[in-house]
């Protein structure tokens, strides 16, 4: 099998006939706690892993850029002068928001010519949009020599994403591709970009099963309508709480107290996001503390939240993460990404390996009728020009 870095440079000798000038790595992530928060300014606690977007690349003249999307099979170009929101489909809308938005920001860029390649699953809830986003991101930094921090190019993309691309995500799986690094999880404020980086037991790594049932964020209504959904009961809860700017800023209490006057379903929208902050917190002081059964027990109870009161669980993902749940050596499971399809993810004893491949493949083969793809994932440090 071929690395996806060897293929990049491959590709990028075959399609433009000549060596690349950059090899650029940025990795997918897994968000360990905090599922649907980081839009409400909350908090939340990923990593990034093994699996990444790579990027071979050389400046061009002129301002056009062309892109050899190797797993695809596919090459299209863009000029830099001609950028509408909206008005790109499909993988190549990623690179072209972040131009848009380096841009927009007042940064020159120059033309590129760029080979793809990725093990970051597509749509499976690993980030792979934001790791194509960052991957090129810092590729127009190095070229351009431009005087922007990670932080600040996480924030481009995110902004890429949201008003190019059309997805409202938040900012964590770009930071979380970024900011990453080996050996820990990064607790992340989404509020003031704050981070903290909180190690993880090397006992232990993230294995993370694939239903096979895939979903686009952008262009259906789960993602954007439970987001919607989110906001209209902080707008409610405003008239009682005028000094709240997000529901980052509800405690427990005034959600006891306030939640009857929500209509459903912004009342459990609002009572995941509420309760899911609070389980980042706990989540996070548990690991520094070694305590590794109190954070498998937030990882079930940060599921069962997404699934009764988000809903963005589905079928599929509720059997792999109660199986899991039943293997001796895992700390807990949950859901990955934004849920709807995708993977979950589970924290396991390096020991315990085999056997959970074994039981949870085993029970989604009776459930479902299929194997599912089982990756083991170990951390790994954030996105790097080399």
């Amino acid at each position: 099998m071929v690395l996806p870095r060897e293929r990049a440079l491959a590709g990028f000798r075959d399609h433009f006939g000549r060596e690349p000038a950059l090899l650029v790595r940025a990795p997918g992530r897994v968000n360990l706690l905090g599922a649907h928060v980081d839009h409400s300014a909350g908090l939340v606690l990923p990593i990034a892993i093994d699996r990444a977007a790579w990027l071979a690349l050389s400046p061009r003249e002129n301002g056009r850029v062309r892109v050899a999307a190797l797993d695809m099979d596919d090459v299209a170009s863009f000029s830099l002068d001609a950028l509408s929101p909206g008005a790109a489909e499909g993988w190549m809308a990623y690179p072209q928001g972040v131009a848009w938005a380096l841009r927009v920001a007042g940064f020159e860029l120059s033309g590129l010519d760029a080979a793809l390649s990725s093990d970051v699953p597509i749509g499976a809830g690993l980030s792979s949009s934001a790791a194509v986003e960052v991957a090129f991101a810092m590729a127009w930094a190095a070229l351009g020599d431009l005087e922007i921090e990670k932080q600040g190019l996480a924030s481009l993309c995110q902004r890429a994403e949201n008003e190019y691309v059309g997805v409202a995500c938040g900012i964590m799986d770009q930071t979380a591709s970024l900011l990453g690094r080996a050996g820990h999880a990064l607790l992340l404020d989404c509020r003031t970009l704050s981070s903290e980086q909180v190690p993880l037991p090397d006992r232990v790594v993230v294995v993370v099963s694939d239903t096979g049932v895939r979903r686009r964020l952008s262009g259906s209504g789960n993602y954007n309508s439970r987001r919607a959904q989110v906001q209209e009961g902080l707008r409610l809860l405003h008239a009682h709480l005028p000094e709240i700017a997000s529901l980052r800023d509800v405690s427990a209490r005034d959600l006891e107290r306030l939640e009857h006057l929500l209509p459903e379903p912004a009342r459990r929208r609002v009572r995941h996001v509420v309760t899911e902050i609070a389980r980042v917190q706990a989540g996070a002081e548990s690991l520094r503390a070694g305590r590794l059964e109190a954070f498998g027990e937030a990882l079930i109870a940060s599921h069962l939240s997404s699934r009764q009161d988000y809903e963005s669980s589905i079928f599929e993902l509720d059997v792999l993460s109660e199986a899991a749940w039943a293997v001796e050596g895992c700390h807990g499971a949950r859901l990955s990404g934004a849920g709807f399809g995708g993977c979950t993810l589970s924290l396991v004893e390096k020991g315990a390996i085999e056997r959970f491949k074994k039981e949870v493949g085993a029970a989604y083969r009776a459930a479902v009728g299929r194997e599912p793809p089982i990756y083991v994932c170990e951390t790994a440090d954030g996105a790097e020009v080399l």
